[in-house]
């Protein structure tokens, strides 16, 4: 039989006061991490909800300078004098992931050698795609039946005004369209009747 050391003496149990504050500082500890994580995760929903909003109040500030670009959208020898041709061209404003829904579609319409017309597809009415009917030389809105002449102007129907154009300028054989600005009322892509027809051999800047 062994002898034990006498200063080997089990220690006292704790009180239920101390256990008690163990316990409550365990649940403080484990409360204050759930919080600090609710608060991380809030957080983040908070960023990732106000991230579009947030570039959607700047982006008229911060793309500036997109709306004073020129978009190529053709070589002059691309277009026939006379000829109405759809087209499409890259919006600036959207991501490479935006796929098809980056491409806007326009009407360019040659008048002559340097004098050109970039018709916006949207009906002056309520925005309906026109289409153009190279038998009847006539642009036609199939939802509330808006026409237009061949030069923009308005035929018939709801619409109180022409088509839309863009600013454009033909430069070293090629043709430009100030593309950063759907056509509208308030902005730089006027009224027909507020543009004039492109001129020069090299270089022509409408708007």
């Amino acid at each position: 039989m062994t002898n034990q050391p006498e200063n080997d003496e089990k220690l006292p149990p704790p009180s239920p006061e101390q256990q008690d504050s163990v316990l409550k500082k365990e649940r403080v500890s484990r409360r204050m991490l759930l919080m600090k994580l609710g608060i991380l995760l809030n957080g983040a929903v908070a960023i990732l909800i106000a991230t579009p909003i947030v570039r959607y109040l700047l982006g008229p500030v911060a793309g500036s300078d997109d709306y004073r670009r020129w978009i190529e959208i053709g070589n002059v020898d691309d277009f026939t004098d006379g000829e109405t041709k759809l087209i499409s061209y890259l919006n600036p404003f959207t991501d490479p992931w935006d796929g098809e829904t980056r491409k806007i579609p326009a009407y360019v319409r040659r008048v002559s050698a340097n004098d050109f017309t970039v018709f916006a597809v949207n009906c002056a009415h309520l925005d309906c795609p026109v289409r153009w009917f190279a038998e009847s030389q006539l642009f036609m809105c199939p939802c509330h039946g808006g026409v237009y002449y061949a030069n923009g102007e308005r035929a018939s129907g709801p619409p109180e005004r022409g088509l839309f154009q863009y600013e454009r300028k033909v430069e070293n054989g090629k043709l430009f369209i100030k593309a950063g600005q759907m056509p509208t009322l308030s902005n730089r892509a006027q009224l027909i009747q507020e543009i004039s027809p492109c001129s020069g051999p090299n270089s022509s800047i409408t708007g």
